[in-house]
């Protein structure tokens, strides 16, 4: 087994066990937010497409905090201009404005405001799975910078696999998504003495909306002189609303 799937299975074990802790505490001390439950359903009929961007397509998402279930914003994505360049505009009811998303083309990222700071990829890394269909994997390597930051370029390995199809419920209705996992290993911008970073995402992709219904992204990293790690938020993004 490569070193990637080994950190992939390691990662994942402990992220439930760490959930499954948690599950344990009182409830009036922390409740978890559950795993999504999607069920098992046959990919489409015929080869699935992502919906094109238009401007005016909007997305809102409810952004959760996994370990105590706290609704940390509502946040609006709008698109905003198409062509060379797909820009998506992001507000929050909380945050306010937010950094846009920027992707060229349609499919590929090159600002990506979901991780804090936003990174910018100077050559555009994908954002889904270039083939919509189950077992589909892919391994991609680039450098990113920072926008406060755009001197400095730092590695990223993002290893991407399509799961599987499932029939999602959430807020904004029913839908069959295509389950994909995304696993980043990377240079961290943030502390010096990070010496190993890694993100791991779980999204439920909906082709018929041009996006997901549920993403969940959470993140570790080892630090020199200690043995255990460090974990970064984990959060949920679901889908309240969609045109």
């Amino acid at each position: 087994m490569s070193t990637s799937a080994l950190r992939k299975q390691e990662f994942d074990w402990r992220r439930r066990s760490l959930l499954m802790l948690l599950a344990t505490l009182p409830a009036a001390c922390i409740t978890p937010l559950s795993d999504p439950r999607g069920r098992s359903v046959p990919p489409p009929a015929g080869q699935p497409h992502m919906r094109l961007p238009e401007v005016g397509q909007e997305w809102v998402y409810a952004v959760r905090n996994v370990y105590n279930q706290e609704v940390l914003d509502i946040v609006t994505e709008r698109v905003v201009s198409v062509g060379a360049q797909v820009r998506i505009e992001r507000t929050g009811q909380h945050a306010g404005s937010l950094p846009d998303e920027i992707q060229r083309p349609w499919g590929t990222i090159e600002q990506d405001p979901h991780w804090n700071p936003p990174q910018v990829f100077p050559v555009p890394i994908p954002l889904w799975p270039l083939e919509l269909r189950a077992g589909w994997e892919g391994h991609f390597r680039r450098e990113y910078q920072v926008l406060d930051k755009p001197d400095y370029h730092y590695h990223w390995s993002l290893a991407m696999h399509a799961l599987g199809w499932e029939e999602i419920q959430v807020p904004a209705g029913q839908f069959r998504s295509l389950v994909f996992r995304n696993f980043a290993q990377f240079d961290s911008n943030e502390l010096y003495y990070r010496l190993e970073s890694e993100r791991t995402e779980d999204i439920w992709l909906v082709p018929e909306i041009g996006r997901w219904a549920i993403r969940r992204s959470s993140g570790i990293y080892y630090t020199g002189g200690k043995g255990d790690d460090e974990r970064e938020d984990f959060w949920e993004w679901q889908l309240q609303s969609w045109k």
